[in-house]
């Protein structure tokens, strides 16, 4: 990427990448960082990168099939009505759905709350050669759990170093880890609410529990801002996406995608047959 027609001034991993520069109470998230293109050439950008995730993916998949242990996990964590639904169709609706691993994070089960918080996680973690996509993940046991009093301080204060634990050995068993960070405004998370009460096809997406939540955006945007400082790692790096529109934040979330499956510096794999022998096979049949 870069200022070569395609849109982008400066790389979507550089532009998005958590830092001092991003601080969540002053991210706009209307805005396009890294990114000059309209809403028509980004959409248009969408289709056109989707083929270029879409052969990378199925180059991890058919070498994952082979013994290549290797995985691509994404994290979508935000609230709700930042798009991450949205994220998954259009752009993980880019990739052949037998190479993924789809995971959506809800209230946990009373199965699920017997176990340590990350029980659940780790049995979501993608299988090798998969791109794993999770809607929501451990992060709600320090943002929700937070700022809802689920558990006391002292207990979600630590789960920082666990989480940086945890994703080190993900990391470190063959896993590149994408965490986006996805924000949008309390005025636009008031539109779509609003659509979604007006749409009977969307009633079934809204929870009355969104408008308690939206009382409570100070106590969130700390949670946030802790989050990324305590758990923005180089093995699991966060990148902050405004999501007010739509078409950008598919867009960034896809050249990291993209980033993140060419560092893998992946080709096809080798054929375990003689070629040239099955070509004669399959003649002769």
């Amino acid at each position: 990427m870069g200022n070569n027609g395609d849109g982008w001034h400066t790389p979507a991993v550089e532009a998005l990448r958590a830092g001092p520069r991003n601080q969540v109470v002053d991210l706009d998230t209307n805005g396009t960082p890294g990114f000059d293109g309209d809403k028509e050439f980004g959409t248009k950008l969408i289709e056109e990168r989707g083929s270029v995730l879409s052969d990378l993916q199925e180059m991890l998949f058919a070498n994952g099939r082979l013994g290549d242990e290797r995985s691509v996990l994404l994290v979508l964590q935000g609230m709700d009505t930042a798009g991450k639904g949205g994220m998954v169709r259009n752009v993980i609706g880019h990739v052949d759905p037998q190479g993924v691993d789809h995971t959506a994070f809800g209230v946990p089960t009373p199965e699920e709350k017997r176990h340590h918080y990350l029980w659940r996680i780790h049995k979501a973690l993608p299988r090798d050669g998969q791109l794993g996509v999770f809607d929501r993940s451990h992060y709600e046991d320090v943002l929700v759990a937070r700022v809802r009093q689920l558990v006391p301080e002292s207990v979600w204060r630590r789960r920082y170093d666990e989480i940086n634990r945890f994703e080190r050995d993900i990391a470190d068993s063959g896993t590149t880890i994408v965490k986006v960070a996805m924000f949008v405004s309390l005025d636009e998370q008031k539109e779509r609410l609003a659509e979604r009460l007006e749409r009977r096809d969307k009633h079934w997406k809204y929870n009355p529990s969104d408008v308690d939540e939206r009382a409570l955006w100070p106590e969130y945007q700390q949670a946030y801002q802790d989050m990324l400082d305590k758990t923005n790692t180089d093995h699991a790096p966060w990148y902050v996406v405004p999501c007010d529109r739509k078409w950008y934040s598919r867009l960034a979330v896809m050249e990291l995608l993209i980033d993140a499956f060419e560092r893998l510096d992946l080709d096809w794999p080798e054929a375990n047959f003689d070629i040239e022998a099955e070509k004669k096979r399959l003649a002769e049949s």
